[in-house]
């Protein structure tokens, strides 16, 4: 799939909506913040990427030591992050996937502009859909069901090890499986992850949307197709929330 096509899409609908919200106005999926401190948080996002490429770096201290201070007025922050969503992408676009530079992946052949590439599609678009459903006047769109599916399928392999394995593993064994695009994952209790399909202890079925929402704690499990052990799911998630 397209990452650069993704994110300008799914950045161009953020800050659609956050030109027209209230920044005092709490976001729901993240109780901690307002509209404007989401804002900011996806301009930081995409300034730290686009500078850890810039630098090469090699530790994230070296990235951190050049942060900009917060701008005081919205408008201005939504500009900024706005020109720092448009930076990133002209150095993703000019840059190869092989330069490595510091990444927070497990696996050392992930810590390339690849890795960066391809994860902040869904950080652009699981906080777009944050923007939208915290502005009382935008029903959030669901995320692309390409683009949610393979961010299924890189949440799985860079972000579930941090939460399950050998040292810390389930009581069972879920499968995951898109019902509008292809995408079926296996998770052992272990956290091996299989992609196809096998029976597990419970199965989470939805559209990859919503699949890659509740893995993220955005929606309920409820909301999902879900045959088996519950609890099971629900520990899952809960697991997924600490990384």
């Amino acid at each position: 799939m397209d990452f650069l096509a993704s994110i300008r899409d799914e950045g161009d609908r953020f800050y659609a909506t956050a030109l027209t919200a209230d920044p005092s106005l709490g976001v729901p999926s993240t109780p901690d913040w307002t509209i404007a401190d989401l804002v900011w948080h996806l301009g930081e996002v995409h300034w730290f990427w686009a500078t850890d490429i810039e630098l090469r770096a090699s530790d994230p201290d070296d990235v951190e030591a050049s942060k900009p201070a917060r701008p005081e007025a919205y408008v201005e922050a939504m500009a900024w992050g706005r020109s720092q969503l448009d930076r990133m992408l002209e150095i993703l676009g000019s840059t190869s996937d092989a330069v490595p530079v510091w990444t927070w992946a497990p696996e050392e052949s992930d810590r390339t502009v690849a890795f960066v590439r391809r994860h902040q599609v869904q950080e652009t678009a699981v906080h777009r859909w944050d923007l939208q459903s915290a502005a009382a006047n935008v029903e959030p769109d669901p995320i692309d069901p390409e683009a949610a599916s393979d961010s299924i399928d890189e949440f799985l392999s860079n972000s579930l090890p941090f939460a399950v394995n050998e040292r810390k593993p389930l009581r069972g064994s879920v499968h995951l499986h898109c019902i509008d695009v292809l995408g079926e994952w296996f998770i052992e209790r272990e956290g091996r992850v299989d992609r196809g399909h096998a029976q597990g202890d419970v199965a989470l079925r939805g559209t990859a949307s919503d699949l890659l929402l509740a893995l993220y704690n955005r929606i309920d499990i409820d909301d999902l197709d879900l045959i088996g052990d519950a609890a099971l799911a629900r520990h899952l998630v809960e697991r997924l929330e600490g990384i």
